[in-house]
Order: structure tokens, then C-alpha cells, then sequence
């Protein structure tokens, strides 16, 4: 049996389970590349997955001291990051899309919270506060009848949705029960907290997450 290997934020010097750091390696080019996925080769570095530690890392020569020579860091390294995420996450959206994981549209998006079917809520950043409401309320009275508490993100323009998903005018979705919606809702999790995002939101889909082993 494997010993498990302690992984350690370069920044705050604590130790962290590994969803909750990025990897980072050096490049053929001694730039500072991210590896998302951990399975670039060369020694790593671990860094909070959020994009103030990110930033900080950075500017404070963090990288440089973590790997012991000297190295290039982008100058848009946190932005990168950002883009990077997003992509994923799109993908993967794009994925449960074709699996049946999504619904899209209000009506839609509304029945699958009120039947506990929605595993988390998408709304695009150009939702009326209106459309945002009447969803917001359907989660609210599940959680009245002791159903679940479905997290809401807003991630996404419209236009990356409509691109990930392959519609038009994708202003509300949602992300459905089954394995392919529980990968998706892993790497909105995972851009959710790059960005700052509440820490309900990520302790209320921290258990479906989980059970995605990619």
C-alpha cells in the first residue's frame, strides 16, 4: 500500500487535500505551466486553488524558491489559470449535455429542483433578476420541504453556453443527476472556488463530487 504523499501549499505552507490545490510544473522553456490534471511529468508544486494565492505566488517568488532555480512565470499566470478552468468546465458541460445531464430553460430548470433532480443551477451572467428569482424561489421551498438545498452558480456568459452546450439564448440550466452531470458539477466547483466563490456552494456538492474519480 502506497503511502499517501503530503502535498503543501508554496504560498500558505499548509497542507491540503489535493482538490483544494493546483499543480504547477516547469516547462521545457523554464516557464510555469499549470497542470490541472496532475499528470504532467517533472517534479510539482502545490499552490490553493484560488486565484489570489495564484497571484501571489507569482509576485512573491514563490515558484522560484518551491523548485530551487530559476524560472519564467507569465505575467497573466492567474488569468491562465481562470482560462483554463473555464474550459474545462465548459467541456464537461458539453459532455453531460450529450448525455441527457442538462435541462435548459426556466421551466425546465425549475421542475428538475422542485423533483430533486438538479444536482446544481447555471444561470448565464445576462439572467434577469426576475427569471434568477422565480428559480431561487423553487430552491428555497425544496429546502422548506426537507429536500435538497440545490447550489446556483453564475459562471458563464451566454455565449459560452450556447457554445458548450449547442443551443441558443441559454440563460438558465441545469445540471442533472448521473455521472456525467457529477463531473460537470465537479469542475464548476472547481472554477467556483478559483474565483472565490462561497464556501456553501462548495460544502453542499462536496459529497456528489467526490464520487468523480477522472
Amino acid at each position: 500500500m502506497k503511502e499517501a504523499i503530503e502535498r503543501t501549499c508554496i504560498v500558505k505552507r499548509q497542507a491540503a487535500e489535493p482538490d483544494d490545490l493546483i499543480r504547477f510544473v516547469v516547462g521545457p522553456d523554464a516557464s510555469v505551466v499549470p497542470d490541472l490534471r496532475r499528470k504532467l511529468p517533472g517534479r510539482g508544486c502545490w499552490v490553493t486553488a484560488n486565484r489570489e494565492m495564484v497571484d501571489r505566488a507569482a509576485l512573491k517568488s514563490h515558484f522560484e524558491r518551491a523548485f530551487k532555480t530559476k524560472v519564467v512565470v507569465p505575467a497573466d499566470l492567474g488569468l491562465m489559470v481562470d482560462g483554463l478552468l473555464v474550459r474545462a468546465a465548459l467541456g464537461a458541460l458539453g459532455l453531460a449535455r450529450k448525455a441527457g445531464a442538462i435541462g435548459l430553460g426556466a421551466t425546465k430548470v425549475e421542475s428538475s429542483v422542485r423533483s430533486g433532480k438538479a444536482l446544481a443551477v447555471l444561470h448565464a451572467f445576462e439572467a434577469s433578476e426576475d427569471g434568477v428569482r422565480k428559480i431561487s424561489q423553487a430552491r428555497r421551498a425544496v429546502v422548506h420541504m426537507e429536500g435538497p438545498d440545490t447550489p446556483a452558480y453564475k459562471l458563464f456568459s451566454e455565449s459560452e453556453l450556447g457554445l458548450a452546450i449547442g443551443g441558443t439564448n441559454v440563460i438558465h440550466a441545469a445540471v442533472l443527476a448521473g455521472e456525467a452531470g457529477k463531473a460537470a458539477l465537479k469542475r464548476m466547483v472547481a472554477l467556483d472556488r478559483y474565483r472565490g466563490g462561497t464556501p456553501g456552494n462548495r460544502l453542499t456538492v462536496a459529497a456528489p463530487a467526490a464520487e468523480d474519480t477522472e
